[in-house]
């Protein structure tokens, strides 16, 4: 018992530098950092979502560098096939009549898809078995992806022409959606005057193996009752139904699935160490919400009339609670 209590103090300060090291580098987004580091701690996958230019193929070269882990980056167009993604069997140049398999760029630790709805739909689909099961299967064979394998996929919420819609399965994969905002007057002329160009070219901060031994201390702390209790309301709550709040019947069509509920725990307990937590609270829940939430509901055609926000109800859900 004393061992997994200082496993877990020698930790807060890891993570906390980590914290420190990417803030210095990625000005005034600390929620968007914080909510990042929860999905990589944890080996989840957060997807991005805002305008082009608020830095997050930087904030993907951030975490790539200070963690040491193999990276490579895809930039999506409606003509990618799975093929660009997954690998092609080739033929060998040193054994007659024999293929070989030439690995494509999602074999490697964190994979950046950008604009990842610029993909056709074929194309969307062939991240849906690596993503959940961390295995890719060509010609019949399973081949294992590298450990961890975490996916930050982006999205610009603007550009509708030549898109395709990521479907809910494919949604659902992800661990966060997590939307980025223009800085404010004073991040944008620190932005200005700093040459974080030079700045982010610094060592890695991390071995990949002592990412792992956080991700299982994450992984093993324990969840209180009362948490789990108001995770489930919550979750179930945002269903339609004949028992929830008639705000949810009135403009909810889909709510979030128990992998919501799995993907809300793991998260908060991601958050709980990096607040220097044995274990996380609800407070912890109520925080994140609305990025692990958001992308696992539908609102219907009434909803979207009155342009309804989403977070909105996840909040009255969550006040609502109890």
């Amino acid at each position: 018992m004393v061992d997994i209590i200082n496993k877990i103090e020698n930790s807060y300060k890891i993570i906390e530098n980590l914290s420190s090291l990417i803030s210095n580098n990625f000005f005034g987004q600390k929620k968007v950092i914080e909510e990042v580091l929860c999905c990589i701690l944890s080996s989840g996958s957060p997807l991005l979502v805002g305008v082009p230019g608020l830095g997050k193929t930087m904030l993907f070269q951030l975490i790539a560098q200070k963690l040491n882990l193999k990276s490579s980056r895809i930039q999506c167009t409606p003509d990618l096939m799975p093929s660009d993604i997954l690998g092609v069997e080739v033929l060998s140049k040193t054994k007659k009549n024999e293929f070989s398999f030439l690995k494509g760029p999602i074999f490697t630790q964190l994979l950046m898809i950008d604009e990842i709805n610029r993909a056709s739909p074929r194309t969307q689909s062939a991240l849906l078995q690596a993503m959940e099961e961390k295995i890719v299967t060509i010609s019949g064979k399973n081949l294992n992806l590298p450990e961890p394998f975490i996916v930050l996929a982006t999205q610009n919420p603007i550009e509708q022409e030549g898109t395709f819609n990521l479907p809910e399965a494919q949604l659902d994969r992800f661990l966060m959606q997590i939307n980025i905002d223009y800085p404010d007057k004073n991040t944008e002329e620190k932005i200005l005057i700093n040459d974080i160009k030079n700045s982010s070219k610094q060592n890695k901060f991390l071995e990949t193996n002592e990412l792992a031994k956080i991700s299982k201390i994450i992984d093993d702390l324990p969840i209180g009752k009362n948490v789990i209790d108001f995770t489930l309301k919550l979750i179930r709550g945002l269903r339609p139904s004949s028992s929830s709040h008639e705000y949810v019947r009135q403009y909810i069509q889909w709510g979030p699935g128990p992998r919501g509920g799995l993907a809300l725990l793991s998260a908060a307990k991601a958050r709980a160490l990096i607040y220097k937590k044995r274990s996380p609270s609800i407070s912890d829940i109520i925080n994140l919400a609305q990025p692990t939430l958001r992308h696992r509901i539908t609102l219907n055609f009434e909803a979207r009339t009155e342009k309804l926000d989403i977070d909105q109800i996840i909040d009255k859900v969550c006040k609502d609670t109890n």
